[in-house]
């Protein structure tokens, strides 16, 4: 595992304990996520009835997520290329760029699409903070914007 990787794990977990995140609760992906859309877990703990789950996951140009939402939070660090992030509104939320950080809240509230309009692929190293045994995301429809 690299630094960077033990350092997000390491950062995710102590401030999940700082705040006292106690978020209420297998590993699905948002449907329908796009062609090649892979992701990879690095590390993986239970502590107390939470887990904390370190993965990487790789979109490629012109793909997506799809649409979803999480039962806890996300901490992300991108690798490479350039997330585009966009709400239920059908509204950017963030660009986030090789070297930037982004945090996804809890809840079926917080729906949410990460989209590759770049031409490399986006390359994320996310840690997930779910209730024990919750999936890493559920999925959403299409709350009705024009893409997907």
């Amino acid at each position: 595992m690299t630094t960077l990787r033990k350092n997000l794990l390491q950062l995710g977990v102590t401030t999940a304990a700082a705040i006292g995140l106690s978020l209420g609760a297998g590993t699905a992906f948002a449907t329908p996520a796009g062609p090649g859309v892979t992701g990879k877990i690095i590390s993986q703990t239970t502590l107390g009835g939470t887990d904390y789950i370190l993965r990487q996951v790789t979109i490629p140009p012109g793909q997506s997520t799809g649409w979803h939402y999480h039962d806890g939070t996300l901490y992300g660090f991108v690798q490479q290329g350039t997330l585009s992030h966009f709400d239920s509104d059908c509204e950017s939320d963030g660009v986030y760029r090789a070297g930037s950080g982004l945090t996804e809240p809890s809840g079926a509230d917080h729906v949410h699409i990460g989209r590759n309009l770049g031409t490399t692929d986006v390359v994320l190293d996310v840690l997930y903070v779910l209730p024990h045994g919750a999936p890493l995301s559920e999925d959403a429809p299409n709350p009705g914007c024009d893409f997907q």
